[in-house]
């Protein structure tokens, strides 16, 4: 039998694009209360006014570790105790290791990494306390299968697994339920930093998917029965061979 979100609270950081906001629709269409978490203000308002009243902004720069780390009050005040979290903005940053930028990569590992184990650090007490409570990672197929071409990239999602697993094995006993949605390429603006022609390629043959695809499976996720859990879920394009 599966659960209901219905009446359920949820938050989402990086909501106001992409996968972010696709999870943000089907949860609030699925009953949830849902806090969208980003930095862009003026786009979280509009968002929130068109998905109606279920939907709450919360501008947070991830990057901000004082922000991260108070951040559960501010959602509370919104939806009251949180349900569901859902760590999902990130960055991408491709291209050989020999030729890429430090100060970069150290940027795109600040948030896919430090803001991300920041967040649900945020979180997990008062769900622990509670005894009740799921934690979704987006994380990425570069999480368990190397990608050539995406080296920086790769390594920040082998360290989300990496915390996710361990730490899902911590707070289980207090039926906490923790789990990562690993899709392949998808349509966001994080493959804006894709060479052109990669890109091209990819549109032309199909081995892009859309951001609703991979709400669908977080929904999934977290409608199965409390005594299970959906520890990693892998959704590829069917023409990408990995």
């Amino acid at each position: 039998m599966t659960q209901t979100l219905q009446g359920k609270t949820a938050a989402i950081t990086g909501a106001a694009s992409g996968i972010g906001l696709e999870c943000a629709r089907i949860l609030i269409k699925a009953g949830a209360r849902v806090v969208l978490i980003d930095r862009a203000e003026d786009r979280l308002t509009t968002l929130c006014d068109e998905l109606g009243d279920n939907a709450h902004p919360l501008v947070v720069d991830l990057l901000d570790g004082p922000q991260v780390s108070g951040m559960l009050p501010r959602i509370e005040a919104l939806v009251g105790p949180l349900d569901i979290f859902h760590a999902n903005a990130g960055a991408y940053v491709g291209g050989a290791a020999a030729e890429g930028d430090p100060d970069v990569w150290d940027q795109m590992l600040n948030l896919n990494i430090n803001a991300a184990f920041r967040s649900v650090r945020a979180v997990l007490p008062s769900m622990i306390e509670r005894k009740n409570g799921d934690v979704i990672f987006t994380s990425s197929v570069a999480g368990v299968v190397p990608v050539v071409w995406e080296p920086i990239y790769t390594a920040s999602k082998f360290a989300v697994q990496a915390f996710l697993h361990a730490t899902r094995r911590q707070v289980s006993e207090h039926g906490i339920r923790m789990g990562a949605v690993l899709p392949g390429p998808v349509v966001t603006a994080l493959l804006d930093d894709w060479p052109r022609e990669k890109m091209e390629e990819a549109l032309a043959n199909g081995s892009l998917m859309q951001p609703r695809e991979v709400a669908e499976a977080v929904l999934f996720m977290l409608t199965r029965p409390k005594g299970v859990v959906i520890r990693d879920m892998v959704i590829l394009p069917n023409s990408v061979d990995l």
